[in-house]
């Protein structure tokens, strides 16, 4: 059996915070604001991962009402998310992303965040791709105040 599953976040940017992307720390004079670090990529792909598994959302695992999420490393959640997934007798075909940012640019960065995130989800780095887009000047992303993420994935059972 084979499933998709469709992650989606987004978080306003301050300056002042790190900008991290799929664990990666990328300079930029703002970055993400949220509950743990952040890492708007990490949090769509871990409810990609979670829908297309039926194991749930973020929200529900790591709830933003639970101080221990305080800050949290979004990778680590992201690691633990997908323990529970494998345990359920999953594995991850492939993963698909876009990043939606004026800046910064994220092609730079894509084979460091491409290797992060396979590494997080124990795969080679060939079944994870990613995209950099801007919003051409529209809506919260395209005005600089926010990052949106979109992320894909393929979860064939065992």
């Amino acid at each position: 059996m084979i499933k998709t599953g469709l992650g989606y976040d987004i978080h306003r940017l301050k300056k002042g915070r790190r900008f991290l992307l799929g664990g990666v720390d990328i300079p930029s004079s703002k970055g993400e604001m949220g509950h743990s670090d952040g890492d708007t990529l990490a949090h769509a792909v871990i409810d990609a991962i979670l829908g297309a598994s039926g194991l749930g959302d973020i929200g529900e695992l790591f709830p933003d009402s639970d101080p221990a999420y305080k800050d949290a490393d979004s990778m680590s959640l992201l690691r633990t998310a997908f323990a529970k997934v494998k345990q359920a007798g999953w594995q991850l075909v492939n993963l698909d992303c876009v990043v939606i940012c004026e800046e910064p640019k994220v092609l730079p960065f894509r084979e460091a965040i491409r290797a992060s995130l396979a590494n997080a989800l124990e795969v080679p780095v060939e079944r994870v791709f990613l995209k950099g887009k801007t919003a051409e000047g529209l809506g919260a992303a395209g005005k600089g105040k926010a990052v949106e993420v979109m992320a894909l994935c393929l979860l064939e059972k065992l």
